[in-house]
């Protein structure tokens, strides 16, 4: 009887390191599933791809961009889809799918950098097949409709870059231009911006993600919608009413997007549109009044969007955001 019991004892003893293990796997698992990942930094002598992925691009306007892009020792190559015209697009939905993914496939491409915005982004992203590219990411770099791209890797646990793209090189300001540097060739990403008194006080860290508020705005529901839970999010847009930035913020919060938020980044509020009868607040003012029932911190008038200072923001890095009565600080790990 002792003997068996004994046995039994032993058996229990093996199950039990057994099933440890199987946790223990899964645990790991689990942890590299959800571990973002960092695309290797570019080094002198990468090559760049340049495509279009919405609106066309078909003027003589790159020159700045190859330019800027030799004077870091990159080489480029310029993708099919440049020149293509169908109606605002740059080609066919499948046209630039196709250029797309022969740049994510082709292992000498090191990065893509989109031309433009516009619209149509969303129109391929289905069309795309990333198996290769989540064994092996590699930058890719863009903002406005590229929210869409952002959106996706974001989903995949792959960091992207929200920032210039070739056509607003030759207007974009130093600070835009080296912060883009710095992303792309892994040096220390810093910001400071002198106190604004539209800011909500506070410390945060977290994830940072985001992008085009109407982009953002346009995935809710789908299998790309942003998740919020735990991170920073970065918002900014152009051309808008009014009203409809009132609409997307409210859509935002009914969606649970700020239940769990860490922060809010507000970037450009550029060109916003009014109408006839006054809408009576200015876009941060309505982006103050929806969100003001949180206490997480909100940064307004970061230096990014559609205009002259871009300045970098790397999707997917954990960052520290500190505001108070001196300065506002923006610190990537």
């Amino acid at each position: 009887m002792n003997a068996f019991r004994l046995y039994i004892l032993n058996v229990n003893a093996i199950l039990y390191q057994l099933v440890l293990l199987i946790f223990v796997v899964q645990f790991s698992n689990i942890q590299a599933q959800t571990q973002m990942k960092i695309p290797p930094y570019l080094q002198k002598g990468d090559t760049v791809a340049i495509l279009a992925t919405a609106r066309k691009n078909i003027d003589d306007n790159l020159k700045p961009a190859i330019d800027l892009l030799h004077s870091w020792g990159l080489k480029v190559v310029i993708g099919k889809t440049i020149g293509l015209d169908d109606n605002q697009l740059a080609g066919t939905d499948m046209q630039r799918a196709e250029d797309f993914q022969h740049q994510m496939d082709d292992p000498n491409i090191k990065a893509i950098w989109c031309v433009r915005g516009g619209y149509g982004t969303v129109r391929m992203i289905d069309l795309l097949d990333f198996t290769q590219f989540k064994k092996n990411p590699k930058w890719i770099i863009g903002f406005s409709d590229v929210t869409v791209i952002h959106s996706y890797l974001n989903q995949l646990n792959i960091a992207s870059i929200h920032g210039a793209m070739p056509v607003t090189v030759a207007k974009a300001s130093p600070e835009t231009i080296e912060s883009l540097r710095k992303a792309l060739f892994g040096e220390s990403l810093n910001y400071e911006m002198p106190f604004d008194a539209a800011n909500r006080l506070g410390n945060a860290k977290g994830e940072i993600v985001g992008g085009n508020l109407s982009i953002l705005y346009s995935l809710m529901g789908s299998k790309t919608q942003i998740d919020c839970k735990g991170k920073i999010l970065f918002i900014e847009d152009i051309d808008e009413y009014l009203y409809h930035i009132d609409r997307m913020m409210m859509s935002l919060k009914r969606c649970g997007c700020f239940d769990g938020l860490s922060a809010l980044i507000v970037g450009g509020m550029t060109k916003m549109r009014d109408n006839d009868i006054p809408w009576g607040k200015n876009a941060n003012q309505i982006i103050e009044d929806v969100t003001k029932g949180y206490s997480f911190p909100v940064l307004y008038n970061f230096p990014a969007g559609h205009f002259h200072d871009n300045r970098a923001l790397i999707f997917g890095k954990k960052v520290t955001l500190e505001l108070n009565t001196k300065t506002s600080t923006l610190t990537f790990e």
